[in-house]
């Protein structure tokens, strides 16, 4: 499997594509979102999935687009209601133009995305529907989670897992899926293959959380962004479970004040490594990966299939085995 080629095949695909009609005030934000960069996971992946499941990989190049429209959509709402400025060092949509620009522009590229599904017919278009349709509505629900644990003090375990479950890895469960359908992969290798996106993707947000915390500055953000936000990740959440009375309330009044300095940052950290929740979130990371894999190996694909499957699971997490 040449993930280059996908890619490369996928922006191709994208920049014969027409985003700019008019209004131009409502397509040149779209357009400007889907040529801002991005490691193009998504798409990739429901290529992949269609070349592995024996079909031309071009068959799925408009899955594979609204899939990743679908995924820019969610970036110009999530920058909305972060507040934020920059994405991959650009200014956001709403930045550039205005708040009004990036909810209807949203809206418009969200409603875009599922006009990309109306070239396949029959049981495919139905199936990718239904698909979409569910995990579309998951990823909201996703979304939703996230920002009620803003308001909260303490989060359940189970519940993060659902939050970064919906918000983040179903889509990329979605991705594969899709690739599978369009190349009419029986029902159980599409569901295998969706849970291994999915457990991948779990695996993935958790790497992402342990490294913005433990990662170094080569990681591409600033150490500790999680801790200075006050975000309940794994860390804090499982530290608040396992901590004393007194390491509780500390941990607690780090994350309820306004202090945005190195030294919040390193004993916030240390209370992590004080009760081992670095370790277990390494654990978790690893018993993600491996449920992943396992999804491959039920999968009926030849070894050179299911080969390409973990290499690139390897790949996505950094591991050298």
């Amino acid at each position: 499997m040449d993930i280059k080629r996908y890619k490369e095949t996928f922006l191709s695909y994208l920049q014969r594509e027409t985003l700019t009609k008019t209004p131009e005030n409502l397509y040149l934000p779209i357009e400007y979102i889907m040529n801002l960069g991005g490691k193009r996971i998504r798409p990739v992946l429901a290529l992949m999935s269609c070349d592995l499941f024996g079909t031309d990989y071009k068959k799925a190049l408009e899955a594979a687009l609204c899939v990743e429209m679908f995924h820019n959509f969610t970036l110009i709402h999530d920058d909305i209601m972060d507040r934020a400025e920059l994405r991959r060092g650009k200014e956001t949509v709403h930045k550039k133009w205005d708040l009004n620009a990036g909810i209807l522009s949203g809206d418009a590229l969200m409603i875009l995305s599922y006009q990309r599904l109306e070239s396949y017919h029959g049981h495919v278009y139905k199936e990718l529907m239904s698909l979409f349709n569910q995990v579309a509505i998951e990823v909201c629900e996703g979304q939703q989670l996230d920002i009620d644990f803003e308001s909260m003090t303490t989060v359940d375990l189970n519940t993060y897992f659902k939050m970064i479950s919906c918000k983040t890895a179903v889509l990329v469960g979605c991705s594969l899926r899709m690739g599978a359908i369009v190349a009419a992969a029986t029902q159980e290798d599409q569901e295998e293959i969706y849970e291994f996106g999915r457990n991948l993707g779990i695996a993935f947000q958790l790497q992402d959380d342990y490294l913005d915390t433990f990662g170094t500055s080569d990681f591409g953000k600033k150490i500790g962004g999680d801790i200075l936000e006050h975000k309940k990740t794994y860390l804090y959440i499982k530290t608040l479970q396992l901590a004393d009375d007194k390491d509780k309330k500390a941990l607690l009044d780090l994350y309820g004040s306004d202090d945005t300095s190195d030294a919040k940052v390193q004993t916030v950290k240390e209370l992590f490594i004080k009760y081992q929740t670095d370790r277990l979130l390494l654990q978790e990371i690893e018993k993600y990966t491996t449920k992943a894999f396992k999804n491959v190996e039920r999968l009926s694909l030849g070894k050179q299939g299911k080969d390409a499957l973990i290499s690139f699971g390897n790949g996505l997490m950094k591991r050298k085995k």
